[in-house]
């Protein structure tokens, strides 16, 4: 990355992926200020005591309310949009929390990175938004539209978009989960052995908004060319890893839950250009 001494401002930044860039950046010369924005003043205070960095700053504020987000906005370069309502089921009961957070808050993010002059706004999104069945996956689909739509209007700020599948270990993923009940010696709840996951780590799912940082254009959305696995395969796989023979119990699956997730729809396949093998990246150009 060729920047230094520019000011990040990270929204849902004390969940996993907060958590990983402040990892690879608190300690160089890119940022000279980091910014955390969330709703939950335990979680920032974890963090900083975690981090004990001059260099991180906390904002209270929900990217619901324009009012406490655009103060936030003052005087950043760039901003990586997390925040998010992401549990299919909870969406599916509350779809219009999902609206609002998911929706309504990347519009105010969008809007106050414009009033502000931000350089460039990395929106996060998920594979939940290809071909969409549950609430969460419409809003976050609908999250990217508003993304792209406000892309071609823009003149000082370039907004895109990364996507991709389930982020392995992070936070309310099912790995931990999975872990605990084998450790406990309570039986793996897995809803179906054949529905099947794009599965990545939390340091590609970093690496995969740096590359949108570093070659995203207006209305681009970038994707990550992940392998998929099935549920049975990810306990049978952890089982063998902890030496567990803890038994598995099939629930059943949860509301709004897909058997097979897609990446990128075929529609999408036919303007996406493939960014190589080494950066194992899709770009999508909506605009």
């Amino acid at each position: 990355m060729q920047i230094k001494d520019k000011v990040l401002l990270i929204t849902g930044g004390t969940g996993s992926f907060g958590t990983a860039v402040l990892r690879k950046f608190i300690n160089t010369e890119h940022f000279k200020e980091i910014r955390i924005f969330s709703r939950d003043e335990k979680k920032q205070d974890d963090m900083r005591n975690q981090f004990k960095n001059d260099k991180l700053k906390f904002y209270i504020g929900d990217v619901r309310d324009y009012k406490s987000v655009e103060p936030a906005m003052r005087g950043v370069d760039y901003v990586f949009h997390a925040a998010a309502l992401k549990q299919v089921p909870s969406c599916e009961f509350f779809p219009m929390q999902a609206v609002k957070t998911n929706v309504e808050g990347t519009q105010n993010v969008i809007d106050a990175a414009a009033q502000n002059k931000v350089k460039k706004v990395i929106c996060l999104s998920t594979d939940k938004a290809a071909y969409p069945i549950n609430a969460m996956g419409i809003s976050k689909a609908m999250m990217e539209k508003v993304a792209v739509a406000a892309s071609r209007n823009l003149e000082e700020t370039v907004v895109c978009l990364t996507r991709y599948g389930n982020v392995m270990a992070s936070r309310g993923s099912v790995i931990p989960l999975f872990i605990k009940q084998i450790k406990n010696e309570d039986p793996i709840t897995i809803t179906d052995p054949n529905m099947t996951r794009f599965l990545m780590s939390l340091e590609e799912a970093v690496d995969l908004v740096l590359f949108a940082f570093e070659h995203g254009n207006p209305g681009d959305l970038f994707v990550n060319k992940a392998p998929a696995g099935t549920i049975g395969d990810l306990a049978t796989a952890l089982k063998e890893m902890f030496k567990s023979e803890t038994p598995v119990k099939i629930i059943g699956t949860r509301h709004g839950e897909k058997l097979y997730e897609t990446l990128c729809t075929r529609e999408e396949m036919i303007k996406a250009e493939d960014m190589g093998d080494f950066t194992g990246f899709l770009q999508i150009t909506e605009t």
